[in-house]
């Protein structure tokens, strides 16, 4: 006897969202533009020689020593 299993429910379609408010597109393009300012700041700066392969470890007020994180 040959068991079928039962055939999956297929998804319903998702409705189509709400078209953006002018507020919300303004903040966007502002988003966007900081981004491409940063990126631009990010790559003009010195190469930095035996610090830390990652993001700084001291961006949140944390303190680093020998590769070991701390904050008080």
């Amino acid at each position: 006897m040959k068991h079928d299993p039962p055939p999956l429910p297929t998804a319903a379609p998702e409705p189509a969202r709400k078209p953006l408010p002018e507020a919300a597109k303004r903040a966007l393009a502002e988003a966007e533009a900081r981004r491409a300012e940063a990126a631009k700041h990010t790559a003009a700066r010195e190469k930095e020689f035996q610090g830390p392969k990652g993001p700084e470890p001291t961006r949140y007020g944390d303190w680093e020593t020998k590769g070991i994180a701390s904050d008080f």
